[in-house]
């Protein structure tokens, strides 16, 4: 965005300022993360103590469905570009999820788990990359980032107020799986309801000729170098962060009650979905390459605190300022490849920087494993920094350009 963009932009633009398909998908996220968290914090327990699976089972559930939610990412905006429209597959990768959600309580076997998690997943994959181009696209470029960084902070209040709700119902109903998982259809319908009244899309303009798939080399290539090497430092950004199952590691490690470890995610989900907002408004007048060098900075902090860490607090601090990491880079990057992106290759875009960044986190958490278990939790994350590092020297030799057409899709 050019500094003359960024004059123009309030420093303190309100909710008011975002367009109202942005605010609804907002709520959609959020309702749908509640619906799903309900059930997904619950379920590992369910499967073990109700249907009697065993770990390698649950394993063996989840890593099928995460793997298909990142290869329908990529088909759903390449679709998006191609047939002109978001709001359709919006609608059907929802509508999936909310549909695959009675099957839980319905479960009696293993194998209705494994098709209601593939499908959750299948749906989870078709409508985030659509989603976010779609907010790219009704987005005045000038209140992008407050655009991503209000829908990021209004799914992340969804994914830690789903666990707290499904401790209260269990709490309140004496342990009743099946009843929890009911009342996690609601919000799921919730969010369907929300998609078809709530959520528009410009119209598109007609087109004389059939346009390529755009998963193919001569539309790839539309896509310059500083959008490859975008991707690129996310990559290296997600290499040096792992999964969060680290942070409760870390909280075990220092001796913090079993009882109290679910706080550790509540905590950082806290802290992220409070600065998700305000980085976004940030992003819309200040450099976006220097607020990303300044996450990142943030999540070095982390950690080193935690790879010194030999107390609670010190851990509960460490978790603080990986959210605060969260919060000022997974909206803004979001908004980085949109900028970057040509507006008819939006969805792509953001279906290949998911896949090639959800790789690299399933490939972080494995080298964050084999560290933990060989050399210590200290090693663990004194490598992410050291990944983290390189990331920022990248952010500082990156040239990011201004996307080649900042007209809406439709």
């Amino acid at each position: 965005m050019s500094v003359q963009e960024k004059a123009k932009t309030p420093l303190f633009a309100t909710i008011q300022s975002v367009p109202r398909t942005v605010v609804a998908l907002g709520f959609v996220s959020l309702f749908m993360d509640i619906s799903s968290e309900i059930i997904h914090s619950l379920l590992p327990v369910f499967l073990v103590t109700v249907l009697g699976a065993g770990a390698l089972s649950v394993g063996f559930i989840e890593g099928t469905a995460e793997a298909t939610a990142q290869v329908a990412k990529v088909f759903s905006g390449a679709v998006s570009d191609w047939i002109g429209r978001r709001k359709l597959l919006v609608l059907l990768g929802y509508g999936i999820s909310a549909l695959t959600k009675p099957l839980f309580p319905l479960a009696f076997g293993i194998g209705t788990i494994l098709v209601a998690r593939f499908l959750d997943r299948i749906g989870k994959g078709i409508c985030g990359a659509p989603r976010d181009a779609l907010i790219g696209d009704v987005t005045p470029v000038e209140l992008r980032g407050t655009a991503f960084g209000l829908r990021q902070s209004m799914d992340t209040v969804g994914a830690f107020l789903g666990p707290v709700l499904a401790m209260l119902f269990m709490a309140t109903s004496g342990d009743n799986f099946r009843l929890a998982f009911w009342i996690a259809v609601l919000p799921a319908i919730i969010s369907v309801v929300l998609i078809f009244y709530g959520v528009q899309e410009p119209d598109a303009p007609p087109r004389t000729e059939r346009r390529p798939f755009p998963i193919q080399r001569s539309e790839l290539r539309r896509l310059n170098l500083a959008y490859w090497v975008l991707v690129g430092i996310a990559t290296i950004l997600t290499l040096g962060r792992f999964s969060e199952a680290f942070l409760l590691l870390a909280a075990q490690h220092v001796g913090l009650a079993v009882a109290l470890i679910p706080s550790v995610l509540v905590t950082m989900n806290i802290v992220y979905a409070a600065s998700a907002y305000p980085f976004g408004r940030l992003s819309d007048t200040m450099s976006r390459q220097t607020l990303l060098a300044l996450g990142a900075v943030f999540l070095i902090a982390a950690d080193i605190v935690l790879a010194l860490a030999g107390t609670p607090s010190l851990v509960f601090v460490g978790v603080i300022l990986w959210g605060l990491h969260m919060g000022a880079t997974q909206g803004l990057l979001s908004t980085l490849v949109v900028d970057a992106a040509p507006a008819d290759l939006r969805g792509t875009a953001l279906g290949m920087y998911n896949l090639i960044t959800g790789i690299a986190l399933l490939l972080a958490s494995v080298l964050a494993g084999w560290l933990w278990t060989t050399l210590g939790p200290a090693a663990t994350f004194l490598v992410g920094a050291a990944f983290i590092g390189i990331a920022v020297l990248g952010v500082a030799s990156w040239q990011p350009s201004h996307e080649a057409d900042t007209s809406n899709l439709g």
